[in-house]
């Protein structure tokens, strides 16, 4: 009989114990990469109107970069850095920066997202473009 009760409290201790652990780490909102899908990682503002160049760029980035950057290059846990970000501010990843990324890839030295391998299919003239569309969302967010 004795067994049964300690039996019984421990399990009312371990049920009390996880009960707890699950109100302090449940908000009670569903999560968020399942609810609406792939978390972004910056809160970027989109200015009204875009140069044309910039337009050109927008459509060169959602054709591929945008799976690992993100809508208007907000980056996505587990896949890619944010781009809208002060570490890729003009003085720090001046454009060139963004075209050899491009042509051979880039080492991962500032996140832990892994090496960018190179992708093959753009032009230096599509990554001036792409990298006009980021400068001017850039710009718009107070990177300058």
């Amino acid at each position: 009989m004795e067994r049964r009760v300690v039996a019984g409290l421990g399990a009312l201790a371990g049920a009390a114990v996880l009960g707890v652990w699950i109100l302090l780490t449940d908000d009670g909102k569903p999560d968020d990469a399942v609810a609406s899908g792939p978390v972004v990682l910056a809160n970027v503002a989109v200015p009204a109107s875009l140069s044309a160049n910039a337009q050109i760029g927008e459509k060169a980035f959602n054709s591929r970069c945008i799976a690992c950057h993100g809508p208007n290059a907000s980056g996505i846990d587990g896949a890619g850095p944010p781009l809208i970000h002060k570490i890729y501010e003009p003085s720090h990843h001046g454009d060139e920066s963004f075209q050899r990324a491009v042509a051979v890839g880039v080492r991962s030295h500032h996140w832990r997202f892994g090496d960018m391998q190179p992708q093959d299919g753009f032009s230096r003239a599509d990554v001036t473009y792409i990298i006009a569309y980021i400068r001017e969302l850039q710009r718009h967010n107070g990177i300058n």
